[in-house]
């Protein structure tokens, strides 16, 4: 008897596994294109190709792109949520914070398609504005935090305004995504984004900041030329 209610539930439960396993798989699939090409080069039939089944299989999970480029983006700001909390209950101080960001940030723009934003703003209005949120919202937040932290370790000026600098921070973490501000450079996002930051986190610090800065980026260097050898 026991046998044969275990065999019940098995078969219950396996068509639901597979059901979200597909659904993650395309999910997946979808994510991987558009972070290499940009949202507007990557037509359903490219994901449908690339993953080697029909149109019809991925619209029964999602109703039209539309749809599948929210997916995306929810787990994308999920990932980042968890990846910032994650950097911030490992970090040292409110420098080493940073430094933890600027490691994430560089390995996320390893893969990504500058035109990413424009795309999304542009033809999928809805999942930009989840973005926005995340932007307005998370990130300013987490900056606040750190920008506090900061201060109250003596490795920030107490005298700067974190409201404006916080503002600063978040629409200056984008700038690389701008078409006009790509065009006149032949860097990387990773790059760009890396000068960026260490140049805000520059104008933050005191002296006793200023020393941590010193010091991980000698940590950081001598950890990139041993991976290299």
């Amino acid at each position: 008897m026991e046998t044969l209610v275990t065999l019940k539930v098995s078969l219950v439960l396996c068509p639901i596994m597979t059901e979200v396993e597909t659904k993650q798989r395309i999910q997946k699939g979808a994510h991987d294109l558009v972070m290499q090409y940009g949202i507007r080069s990557v037509s359903m039939d490219d994901i449908a190709t690339n993953l080697g089944m029909s149109k019809k299989t991925i619209y029964h999970y999602f109703k039209d792109k539309d749809e599948l480029i929210e997916a995306v983006v929810d787990e994308v700001i999920a990932t980042n949520q968890c990846a910032c909390n994650a950097d911030i209950s490992r970090s040292e101080n409110a420098v080493h914070e940073i430094f933890l960001v600027m490691d994430m940030m560089a390995e996320m723009f390893k893969t990504i398609n500058p035109s990413i934003l424009h795309d999304m703003q542009k033809y999928h209005p809805d999942a930009f504005r989840k973005f926005m949120k995340h932007k307005n919202e998370f990130l300013f937040n987490v900056c606040t935090q750190n920008l506090l932290r900061g201060v109250k370790e003596d490795l920030y000026r107490p005298e700067m305004s974190v409201d404006i600098l916080c503002r600063y921070r978040v629409e200056t973490m984008f700038i690389p995504f701008n078409p006009e501000f790509q065009q006149s450079l032949k860097h990387s996002l990773a790059k760009i984004e890396d000068e960026i930051l260490i140049h805000f986190l520059f104008g933050l610090v005191t002296l006793k900041g200023y020393k941590l800065i010193i010091k991980y980026r000698e940590q950081k260097t001598k950890l990139l030329t041993n991976n290299k050898k």
